[in-house]
């Protein structure tokens, strides 16, 4: 991808002007990139320029674009946040920092396993919490998937843990906002890389069955084309097979293949609601429906704002075809998620995303809404009522800073110590000390929620077996024993554990003296 290449596919979706300051944002971004190469040997400015052409692919406006292009200027080069907003504005800045600052805060989670297994919400909070326009998820979201899509030139050993990260936190994050295709995209190629061997042979049974009902499909999808045609009801017909990690899951529940009825669906599209319940009982009406299969998600919606009526039919040869019946906008929703609704209502969606005009939301985005203003007041000291949230914002959760800014991850009841092990052992091992916003803490101090921590350190100081009460997290228990018994402390440790475990046992054998005794 090439700067002449993206302006030929902006072209069509932006107006002169906003072309203009779309080829200003990418002649900058090529002068700070310039020298910068990726893993395989191309220019860096080609990775934020196939981001930007995701985004545009995506439907987004302008200024997102413009970001797109700009994410990692600030991160990767001397760029200044500064010289953005003077040179290509606030909005545009806004983002480029939300983006810059997620990153970090991503760096500040080094360990994927220490925050499972509520991995997806989680994340969300993380974005939420630096207080971030939910323009960055979808960003990140662009980046992400360019990242797999090149990921067979990193090692083998870096190609699982992003896998990792991208199926476990990324593609759910994606269908959260019901970004389909994303979310399709995003499991195929973590897929891939985590369990190749899974992978083939899950592709081959489908293939293997695709093959002999695909024949099958075309007639029925002839036959309903002809029939909707006749009663004169506008309409696109098309196919839709169910993606490889999708039935590898679902064989996890149902081991035949033959008793999977979805692994090639029919879509209708239709003009309004109306028709859609039109088509849905024209369609029973030539066919024996699946009483049991029947699924209104128009009249219900799934929580992430998916709509589309869901019928499973018996043809007359006996074969079982699901359809799927839904608008052009609940299609594009659902292929595109969040980013349709900026498709659909671009101005009134970004001034609400960035000025928290709730009001302006579709409703089951509200939550978006709802935990930025809960982080906000929240990061004003304010109370707010969680209760009320459909994520619990910080229940389990705290997000801390070290005094450059960086953002680490750690669970709500951490001590200093923990925050001193998450940076790095050497350092927490020297801790003679702790500076917490400002003023000295104790090693017995509970981190709160956006506290800055300084960690003090001195030549003598040294680990100590009562700093085992001082630690929550299991990454600095594991470290600070490891460091105990290489000083020759773990002899005292075990005594005091042991004294610990004669106390208890004594107590309960107190307990149980007195119970007899009544």
């Amino acid at each position: 991808m090439d700067k002449r290449e993206l302006l030929g596919v902006a072209k069509k979706h932006y107006s002169a002007t906003q072309l203009a300051e779309l080829e200003r944002a990418i002649e900058y971004a090529m002068a700070m990139h310039d020298g910068q190469l990726r893993n395989n040997g191309d220019p860096y400015i080609s990775h934020p320029l196939h981001v930007a052409a995701t985004l545009i692919d995506w439907g987004m406006d302008i200024d997102t674009i413009i970001a797109g292009v700009l994410h990692d200027t600030v991160e990767d080069t001397g760029a200044a946040l500064a010289e953005i907003e003077q040179k290509f504005g606030h909005d545009v800045a806004f983002l480029v920092d939300g983006v810059t600052k997620v990153g970090r805060a991503r760096a500040g989670m080094r360990d994927l396993e220490s925050y499972l297994p509520s991995t997806k919400d989680n994340l969300t909070k993380l974005l939420i919490a630096v207080g971030q326009d939910v323009r960055v998820i979808i960003i990140k979201l662009a980046d992400r998937l360019h990242n797999m899509q090149t990921l067979q030139h990193k090692s083998e050993a870096k190609q699982k843990k992003i896998a990792r990260e991208t199926i476990e936190v990324f593609a759910p994050l994606a269908d959260r906002l019901n970004m389909g295709r994303v979310r399709v995209q995003l499991e195929e190629l973590s897929f891939r890389y985590l369990m190749p061997s899974d992978f083939e042979h899950t592709k081959q049974l489908m293939d293997s069955r695709l093959k002999k009902s695909e024949r099958k499909l075309r007639a029925v999808k002839k036959e309903v084309d002809a029939y909707l045609a006749k009663e004169s009801i506008p309409h696109t017909i098309d196919g839709r097979v169910k993606s490889v990690y999708s039935l590898y899951k679902k064989m996890k529940r149902v081991p035949h293949i033959d008793d999977i009825y979805d692994l090639m669906a029919l879509r209708i599209i239709v003009d309004d609601v109306a028709t859609c319940y039109l088509v849905l009982g024209e369609l029973h009406s030539i066919y024996e429906p699946m009483v049991d299969r029947i699924k209104d998600y128009i009249a219900k919606p799934k929580p992430n704002g998916y709509q589309s009526l869901h019928t499973t039919v018996v043809t007359k040869s006996g074969q079982i075809v699901e359809f799927q019946i839904r608008t052009h906008e609940m299609h594009e929703y659902a292929e595109r998620g969040l980013a349709a609704s900026f498709h659909y209502n671009e101005q009134k969606l970004s001034d609400a995303y960035l000025h928290g005009a709730i009001a302006e939301l579709p409703a089951h985005l509200h939550w978006i809404a709802d935990l930025q203003n809960a982080a906000a007041l929240a990061g004003e000291g304010k109370e707010f009522d969680e209760a009320s949230l459909r994520v619990d914002l910080f229940g389990d959760r705290i997000f801390v800073h070290s005094p450059k800014g960086d953002i680490y991850d750690l669970p709500k009841g951490a001590y200093p110590l923990d925050y001193a092990y998450r940076v790095h052992s050497d350092l927490a091992a020297r801790a003679s000390g702790f500076i917490i916003n400002g003023k000295m803490k104790p090693f017995s101090y509970r981190l709160e929620h956006d506290d800055v921590i300084e960690v003090l350190t001195s030549k003598g100081a040294r680990p100590r077996p009562d700093w085992m009460q001082y630690v929550l997290t299991n990454h600095a228990r594991l470290k600070l024993r490891a460091q105990l018994r290489k000083s020759g402390f773990l002899g005292q440790l075990s005594n005091a554990a042991a004294i610990i475990h004669r106390k208890v046992t004594e107590r309960r054998a107190a307990v149980d003296k007195k119970k007899n005794q009544r």
